[in-house]
């Protein structure tokens, strides 16, 4: 809350925060006072080393105080007035540190700035023993290819050492000692080098000591947790060791190479540190003592042996509290630097046994209990077998002979906090190197990691869902704190109850708030035991402090020589040095950490540690912090020491009423420091009472979990596994909701720490996290309420709850004794629920902190609504759970038993009469039970469940008769309810609404947040989405329908699956398919089904589809009532690509009826005729791959009756024929040479036929005139082309809503047109590979109709053949999709086989015919369209000037003649088809002309070996036309040799291709174009360039005559070199407009023909 926001508070009240307090340390009574001369800024943070301090203001400027012996003229003096560090003026600092001599700064921009103590090189400043002022430190990561700065968040000092944790979590570190954690041994470090063993995991905090590093880890999610080899990687021990006594057995699993040991210590440490494990006694405790498992071992067993680097080993990387046994071995944390010890010379020491230290302390309890329930299925179950199994192999049969007397019981298998059992050391292998080989082998090793570059472990995945500590070492993590052979035995059995509190965090929770999995690495000397690894041995690198793991620690604090470590369960734990007491408590050994005891039940949530001393934040009174102490106090005469010296408890320091709200304190040497706030309008104390209320709230509730829930969970015969599973859930939620809050705790102390601005509070920023948290949690638990859990665990619990009965009543704060135990547990539970009432209270006691009109203030006040709002909601939750609970209980019973369910709610019921049936029989009973999913009609032995989502109701109308009437439809069935009342009708109608609304929601959970939880919308939709199976209906019985519903019928998009595997996927409408789907029918036989995409209608399939058969044939075209119906093409054969046959054409009734062509591609023939039922009737013509050509009738797939038979070299018969290819009957044959032959023909064409007839020899006069005849009537027998592909047609017609061609309403049509396209985009979204082809733009400009009015121009006629050009594009457009079949049909039949030079004339006939019926349907869509041949009056401004090419006079437009444009269909639509027909057609043409154009191009090749001059004057061009510039590749270029100089006789010159170059260019471009009009304005063009030419050289005006022409133009033709210079002029002459043939255009095409002829018949002399 800046000065800016808190707008209440005047600018004073500014300065009543972030104020300083200090005053001397080891004071018993000490008097806080202000720094003098400070200006009254606020302070964020501020640091305190040995003689000075430094502090960090809001606007980030850094001052400093104290001693500052580098600043130059200030070396002796104390500056008691802060003095600003003008070097870091214009950088905006967020964090300062100080070390015990020198100081450090980190920007905003995650720079950092050291100044001070140079002397070990802390400054990372080389050879010099003082930094005067902040100094600019680069550091860099030299491993990357490109070094970039690495950015910085926190910095911590030491005394000659520094470090700092950068944005991606690693350490870096600089300055001299191994507390640095580098593998170096040349000090100082200068340059910032990261802590390699450390990279890759998540650094939370990092903390330094004078010569220790303490590093907060987050731990690593569970999969990256590797399996446990059985030995040693180094020392080849066995990393689980078992030994047996008389009484007891001992499992140890706290083998690890030993690492950190000064190489220069002598052998003798070397043994002791090894042998002396320290074990325990194991006395047999029997398993039913269930009360002495919550006296758990304490962390303190631990070794003093040479450093047992079992941490690293298990380095138990997630140890929250679990009952899994899991091994999280990170192998991959052992230490890289290992020394392989050497232990040849060790004695096998018996193992000593000392008493264990028994603390029984809350907390151990609450964490090594962490076993309730056998472990997860996953590794639990097989880990503890797997250990038994192991267990045996190593001390022999006597173990599972003891076990199974039940005499053993492990008092805590494997305990995993330091407590370690025992450790029979093996003997080891006798290739160890001595000791003095361990310095160099060691050196190697380093040498050799340290160029692998091995990361430590792997990056931790905040959203692995972590179960609780699944990975707690190779122990048991105390199921329960004893494990008998009952327990083993249960384990092995039990695979239901796996889940005990697993998923204790959620992701999203880790990513937003501090996350309390975490793990302590510790480093530097240990001399004082300060690294907390139960011995005194330095750490070269990051190790492991085992016996906090699961701690859940979140706040690190490095002293002198101690450290402390702060939990979110606001308890301490100290380990180090206690000479003064400053680790407040006297528990020995102070080498691993234990409990502080600072005071009685209040939670601590500041820490800071001094040299000898440590402070204490405090909740105290009114939620104002306390102050306490424990360290070295400064004796005065007068004071009286309680105590001996050594040990002071803590105490009280500072009762801080006067003060303020401390909201943090710093320990520098002799100097303490606090920052306070003054409560301004309740702001701060409402902050603190948030804060201090949900630390305690997260205490009660971790109680609850350890000792309610674990032991719940843990006791036998729960009942019904699926009551055991519901209680699991509720746990497992329970779990989730504990851990947030824990976070929330944490994130709440740092938030009181930092600038406290309302906006960034976690409870307003994520208010979501926690709303959906506690619904979860009251889901969970209200179900389990439902199925009546409480009572049924009354009774297994019995024993325990009597136990605890104080216990309960004190944790759920209930003190009647004569409350039953089921009503404290349902109170227990019920508890975290009434915390959001608190939030809600808190948050609007910090709103009124602010101006109404602030966003602040609104944002708190939402948030405070929010939560009270969901508090409502879930005790109205609670509510409805206890009245089904009731419900219940009054109706036992086989019927009601199978109704219940956890998640079900009872709304209302009609036990009281209130609702019958109507026409119901006198003695029926009827019973109707409206539960929140269902209702359920009950009978006397029968009951129907109704589900709420495919529920209709409404009120009957008055006029019926039945006034209290209401209509319920179903899927299948329909009834009225007649009700006794109209209040009790209108109170069942507003009921099973609401009902089905909720149901429909589905966000029964979450109240509607911002609104009062009464505004709900009546009327559920009538239209919604639903899941439903059918019973009763005949079509549908057992088949599960998901999808939209219209009142209790199929209606819009849903998913029919049927019992026997069909299925349907698409549009329903009125219960029945209807729209676009999907239908797929397996086939039992194939094993494969058939599928079927496309268009439906009430229920069958209509419209265009595609039909794959199981048997690999394919359909694809249109259907009608389930049958093919319409045009269509079928494809049989395996592939589809090289399928055997293929058919396309009409269909009727699924048979082929009506033009079709088949292409039997095995016996390589086409037929393209009539079919009739699927056979192939009347008119055809067939070909053949051999070239035969076939015209007559069909009857019943084979040649009957008359016909004419063609072979490839033009052979003609003309007869009658009885069967394929047989000739029997009258007939005449015709030879290529034109004789002929008339009789009576009989036998097999092509293997010799019987002829008897007469024999003719034409004169060569009747030869010529008669041959032509015969091919002329080829296709009088072939189907005439308009009778072609009618269905594709009539399908167009159909679309546009006309029954026949030509008849029907225009506009309807185009309405038509407009939702094609609409519904075929809508449905081609999810497909953008159809929607590329016509682009949406063009889809959109399609649905405008082109509207015209008045005479009709040219300028209309361009707009429709826009218009025309766009539609034709898009096949979603009905024009467009007709032009695409009939490309598709063609092609299908003048390809391949077709591709007969014999079916030019047809393919010519037929592309007239198809211009002739789409011209139709144009002119039906545009009526003002003038008919075929008219023409359109032209405006006299659109007449343009330009010279006409053989008379002088203007012209307009090059195909027009005068009168204005003609309209022809061909004009309009020829250039939207020809292009898609070209190939196969022009293919035709080729064939057909093939010989012709073989003469053609050898004269064409043979003359342009000519140079231009010899074949000018070979062609007879006059020489007045021949050019005096010889154009060359376009450019002009004067020729060499004149004309004149030619004509003087000289040589010849020998230029090619360079007379007319651009008339020949322009000609060629005749291959390039489709359309006859466009190839005739290239030719037109081609004599535009002639002229051209000429006038350049005449350079007068001149008028062609023929004669002068052709000679030129036939010059041009030979040059351009055409190749199928024959099939261009024939497609012209073919397919060119007929009003153009007299026009000029007409006239030119008249002589390039002439030239084509010409060139053929040219001798060459």
């Amino acid at each position: 809350m800046d000065p800016k926001e808190e707008s209440s508070a005047d600018q004073e009240g500014a300065r009543e925060r972030g104020l300083v307090y200090t005053w001397q340390a080891g004071c018993c009574y000490p008097d806080p006072e202000r720094l003098p001369g400070w200006s009254g800024k606020i302070v964020l943070q501020a640091a305190v080393g040995i003689n000075h301090g430094v502090l960090l203001s809001e606007d980030g400027e850094v001052y400093s105080f104290g001693k500052l012996p580098w600043r130059v003229e200030l070396e002796d003096a104390y500056i008691s007035c802060p003095v600003l560090e003008k070097a870091l003026n214009g950088q905006h600092v967020v964090t300062v540190a100080a070390g015990s001599f020198h100081c450090g700064a980190v920007t905003e921009g995650g720079d950092v700035y050291m100044w001070g103590g140079n002397s070990a090189g802390q400054c990372a400043v080389a050879n010099q023993a003082f930094v005067p002022e902040p100094k600019p430190i680069s550091i860099s990561d030299s491993e990357a290819s490109h070094p970039l700065p690495i950015r910085i968040l926190q910095l911590a000092c030491g005394e000659e050492h520094t470090l700092a944790l950068s944005l991606s979590r690693e350490i870096w570190a600089w300055g001299s000692g191994c507390q640095l954690g580098l593998i170096t041994n040349t000090f100082p470090v200068t340059k910032p080098q990261k802590v390699e063993y450390l990279a890759g995991r998540v650094v939370l905090q990092i903390a330094c000591g004078a010569s220790h590093s303490l590093a907060l880890v987050q731990c690593l999610p569970t999969q990256d947790i590797k399996p446990i080899p059985e030995r040693c990687n180094h020392c080849s021990q066995l990393l689980i060791t078992m030994t047996d006594k008389e009484d007891h057995v001992i499992i140890s699993d706290s083998h690890c190479c030993p690492l950190g040991v000064v190489l220069a210590d002598s052998h003798s440490e070397c043994h002791i540190s090894c042998s002396s494990l320290e074990t325990l006694e194991r006395k047999s405790i029997t398993s039913s003592q269930g009360d002495d498992c919550q006296k758990t071992l304490t962390e303190d067993q631990t070794l003093a042996a040479a450093e047992y680097d079992a941490a690293s080993v298990f380095s138990n990387s997630d140890a929250q509290e679990d009952s899994g046994i899991s091994s999280p071995g990170n192998l991959l944390i052992m230490d890289k630097v290992t020394t392989k010890q050497h232990l040849a010379s060790l004695p096998d020491h018996p193992l000593n046994e000392k008493p264990m230290d028994q603390q029984p302390e809350q907390h151990s309890q609450e964490e090594d209990l962490t076993a309730c329930l056998p472990s997860p299925p996953g590794p639990g179950t097989s880990a503890l077998n797997s250990l038994v199994v192991s267990c045996a192999s190593a001390v022999g049969v006597r173990v599972a002979a003891t076990c199974e007397a039940g005499a053993l019981s492990l008092k805590k298998v494997m305990n995993f906090y330091g407590t370690v059992p025992g450790d029979t050391v093996s003997p080891p292998s006798a290739g160890s190197p001595s000791l003095d080989g361990v310095k160099d082998s060691r050196e190697e090793q380093v040498r050799q990691e340290s160029m692998q570059g091995k990361k430590s472990s792997s990056l931790v995945d905040i959203r692995e869902e972590e179960s609780e500590g699944v990975c707690r070492r190779l122990s048991l993590p105390g199921l329960l704190s004893q494990v008998s052979p009952r327990l083993l035995r249960k384990v092995g059995r039990a695979k239901m109850r796996t889940v005990a509190l697993t998923p204790t965090y959620s992701g999203e929770a880790d990513a937003l708030l501090p996350s309390l999995r975490t793990e302590v690495w510790s480093w530097g000397k240990g001399k004082e035991g300060q690294l907390g690894h139960g011995d005194t041995l330095p750490r070269l690198q990051p190790l492991c402090v085992k016996s906090l793991d699961g701690k859940e620690v979140i706040h690190l604090s490095a002293g002198g020589h101690h450290s402390l470590a702060l939990t979110a369960k606001s308890q301490v734990y100290s380990w180090g040095s206690n000479t003064f007491g400053q680790l407040s408590h006297l528990s020995s050994p102070t080498t691993v950490p234990r409990l502080a005891k600072v005071c009685d039940d209040k939670g601590i949530w500041n820490i800071a540690a001094g040299p000898d001393y440590s402070l204490f934040l405090v909740d105290g009174e009114e939620f104002q912090p306390s102050l306490y102490y424990s360290g070295r106090e400064e004796k005065k005469e007068s004071d009286v020491l309680p105590e001996d010296s050594c040990f002071k408890n803590s105490t009280l320091l500072l009762n801080c009423s006067k003060l303020g709200y401390i909201s943090s304190v710093m320990a520098g040497g002799n100097n303490c420091l606090a920052l306070v706030d003054k409560n301004i309008m309740g702001y701060i104390a409402s902050l603190h009472e948030l804060a201090s209320m949900e630390r305690q709230f997260y205490s009660k509730l971790s109680a609850i979990k350890s000792q309610v829930l674990r032991p719940l969970l843990g006791l036998d015969n729960l009942g019904a596994s699926s009551t055991v599973q519901l209680l699991q859930e509720m746990a497992s939620m329970f779990s989730k909701l504990c851990y947030l809050i824990g976070q929330h705790g944490a994130s709440l102390t740092s938030f009181i720490q930092g600038s406290k601005e309302a906006k960034n509070l976690a409870v307003l920023k994520h208010s979501s996290l926690f709303l959906e948290s506690y619904t979860e949690y009251c889901t969970s638990l209200t179900n389990f309420l439902v199925m009546g859990g409480f009572t049924l665990l009354s009774k297994p619990a019995m024993d325990f709850l009597t136990k605890s009965q104080a216990l309960l009543q004190d944790l759920s704060e209930t003190n009647e004794e004569a409350f039953p135990l089921v009503e404290v547990l349902n109170t227990l539970f019920f508890l975290p629920i009434r915390r959001l009432h608190n939030y809600a209270r808190t948050l609007l006691k910090l709103a009124t902190c602010f101006e109404v009109a602030s966003p602040e203030y609104q944002s708190l006040q939402d948030a405070s609504s929010c939560y009270e709002t969901l508090a409502v909601h879930l005790s109205r939750k609670r509510k409805e759970a206890e009245y089904t609970l009731g419900f219940w209980k009054t109706f036992p019973g086989k019927m009601t038993d199978s109704l219940r369910k956890p998640e079900r709610r009872l709304i209302c019921e009609s036990s009281n009469r209130g609702l019958s049936l109507q026409h119901a029989g006198r003695f029926s009973v009827n019973w109707f039970i409206l539960f929140n999913d269902a209702l359920v009609h009950a009978q006397f032995s029968t009951h129907h469940i109704f589900s709420l989502s495919t529920l209709w109701v409404e009120p009957v109308s008055e006029e019926s008769g039945n006034t209290n009437g209401l209509r319920v439809t179903t899927p299948e069935e329909q009834f009225i309810l007649v009700s006794s009342t109209p209040q009790e009708k209108t109170k069942w109608l507003r009921a099973i609404s609401q009902a089905v609304d909720q149901a429909l929601k589905g966000t029964t959970d979450l109240p509607p947040y911002g609104v009062s939880g009464n505004i709900q919308r009546q009327e559920p939709p009538i239209s919604r989405s639903a899941k439903y199976t059918f019973y009763k209906d005949p079509r549908l019985k057992d088949a599960t329908y998901n999808g939209r519903w219209l009142s209790g019928k199929p209606h819009g998009r849903g998913v029919l699956k049927w019992a026997d595997g069909r299925m349907y996927s698409g549009m329903f409408r009125s219960g029945l398919e209807d729209g676009h789907g999907e239908y797929k029918i397996p086939s039992k036989i194939l094993n494969k089904s058939d599928r079927y995409v496309g268009y439906w209608k009430e229920g069958k399939m209509c419209g265009q589809g595609i039909y794959s058969y199981a048997t690999g044939e394919v359909y694809e075209g249109s259907f009608q009532d389930n049958m093919r119906h319409g045009h269509g093409l079928l494809r049989s054969g395996k592939l589809t690509s090289t399928s055997p046959s293929m058919f396309i054409g009409q269909w009727v009734m699924d048979k082929k009826t009506g033009y079709g062509v088949f292409d039997d591609i095995t016996r390589g023939e086409k037929y393209m005729g009539m079919w009739q039922d699927d056979l192939g009737q009347g008119n055809g013509v067939v070909v053949t791959q051999f070239g035969l050509y076939y015209e007559g009738a069909f009857s019943s797939n084979k040649m009957m009756g008359t016909g004419v038979l063609l072979s490839e070299d033009d052979t003609v018969y003309e007869g009658e024929f009885s069967d394929n290819w047989t000739l029997n009957g009258k007939g005449r044959l015709t030879l290529p040479n034109g004789d002929t032959i008339e009789g009576i023909f009989s036998g097999e064409w092509g293997s010799g036929i019987k002829i008897a007839g007469t024999y003719f020899k034409p004169s060569l006069y009747d030869h010529e005139k008669e041959r032509p005849k015969t091919l002329r009537k080829l296709g009088n027998l072939a189907v005439p082309a308009d009778e072609k592909w009618k269905a594709v047609f009539e399908e167009c017609w159909h679309q546009l809503g006309c029954e026949q061609p030509g008849q029907g309403d225009r506009w309807k049509a185009w309405d038509n047109i407009a939702v094609a396209l609409t519904t075929n985009r809508r449905q081609h979204k999810d497909s953008p590979e159809l929607l590329s082809r016509s682009h949406a733009q063009t889809l959109e400009s399609l649905e405008f109709i082109p509207k015209h009015v008045g005479a009709f121009t040219l300028e209309k006629y361009d707009n429709i053949k826009k218009y025309l050009i766009k539609a034709c594009d898009t096949p979603l457009h009905p024009l467009g999709k007709l032009v695409e079949t009939l490309v598709a049909v063609y092609r299908m039949t003048y390809v391949g086989v077709g591709a007969n030079r014999r079916l030019l004339q047809e393919a010519v006939r037929e592309i007239k015919s198809y211009l002739k019926r789409i011209f139709q349907l144009v002119r039906f869509l545009f009526p003002d369209l003038p008919e075929e041949g008219s023409s359109i009056p032209l405006l006299v401004t659109e007449t343009k000037g330009r010279r006409s090419f053989c008379s002088g006079k203007n012209d307009s437009r090059p195909e027009s003649p005068e009168p204005g444009y003609v309209v022809t269909s061909s004009g309009l639509l020829l250039p939207v088809l020809l292009p898609r027909l070209y190939p196969p057609l022009f293919m035709l043409y080729a064939l057909d002309n093939e010989r012709e154009e073989d003469v053609y191009w050898e004269c064409v090749l043979r003359l342009n070996k000519q140079p231009d001059m010899a074949l000018l004057s070979f062609l007879g061009v006059q020489m007045k036309f021949w050019p005096t510039k010889t154009c060359i590749l376009g450019e002009n270029k004067k020729c060499t040799v004149l004309l004149d100089a030619w004509l003087q006789g000289h040589v010849l010159p020998n230029t090619k291709d360079a007379c007319f170059a651009s008339a020949v260019e322009c000609l060629q471009q005749i291959s390039t174009t489709f359309t006859p009009a466009d190839k005739l304005k290239v030719i037109q063009q081609t004599f535009e360039e002639i002229s051209q030419s000429v006038l350049e050289s005449l350079h007068e005006d001149f008028l062609w005559s023929m004669d002068d022409l052709f000679p030129v133009f036939l010059y041009v033709v030979l040059r351009a070199r055409i190749r199928n210079l024959g099939s261009e002029v024939h497609l012209i002459e073919d397919l060119m407009d007929p009003y153009l043939q007299h026009g000029e255009q007409g006239i030119m095409f008249t002589t390039l023909k002439a030239c084509y002829y010409q060139i053929q018949h040219e001798k060459l002399t």
